[in-house]
């Protein structure tokens, strides 16, 4: 059987599922207003106020050994901060956050010193000429409901953009909001090494 494999780059607003099960709603966006591949399903999600890449396939062994949190596959993010955190801070974030129900595994953080070259979202971010804001890279090894918009109000600097720029080695590089393309060969590969050779 010959399975298909698709990175997405999400846009803002946009549901990571194929249908909009509210039907008070007309107007939300869905996978299927970009994507018209038969059976394929994301894997993991992104909510609808954040960006980035989804990783779409039919292949359930690839979608359970990348979402089954014992497997510990990297996420990456730049994550739009409200203020500029200090060394404390990125520290707090790096040895992991202790949230209302749980703590989140240690992360790897690093404040990017310029912005990183994104799309503009639309709508844009709320700008506040007060409030400085920073840029961080996070990767997580675990990927819980809101999880990095969570950990970063914990430690008093809300999240205002979040885009996931990497799934393992997959990356965002060459895809544009709403664009998608097959993995290639060579990632492809390298996905069934990392998974286990299957």
């Amino acid at each position: 059987m010959s399975y298909r494999y698709i990175l997405f780059y999400k846009p803002y607003d946009v549901l990571s599922q194929f249908t909009d099960y509210d039907p008070t709603n007309t107007t939300r966006k869905t996978l299927k207003d970009f994507i018209s591949i038969p059976l394929v399903y994301s894997v993991g999600r992104l909510d609808r106020d954040s960006e980035g890449l989804l990783l779409l396939t039919d292949d359930n062994f690839v979608k359970h050994r990348l979402i089954d949190p014992k497997f510990a596959h990297q996420r990456t993010y730049w994550v739009q901060v409200e203020k500029i955190p200090d060394e404390t801070v990125l520290q707090q974030l790096t040895q992991g956050v202790q949230l209302s129900d749980y703590r989140t595994k240690p992360a790897q953080v690093k404040l990017l010193s310029t912005e990183p070259s994104l799309s503009p979202r639309e709508p844009p971010i709320r700008f506040r000429k007060t409030v400085p804001t920073a840029w961080l890279e996070l990767t997580l090894t675990e990927g819980r409901n809101r999880q990095v918009r969570k950990m970063t109000a914990a430690v008093g600097f809300p999240t205002l953009r979040l885009v996931r720029v990497a799934i393992a080695h997959l990356s965002l590089t060459g895809l544009a909001p709403g664009e998608w393309r097959d993995l290639t060969e060579v990632e492809l590969k390298q996905l069934r090494q990392i998974l286990g050779n299957y």
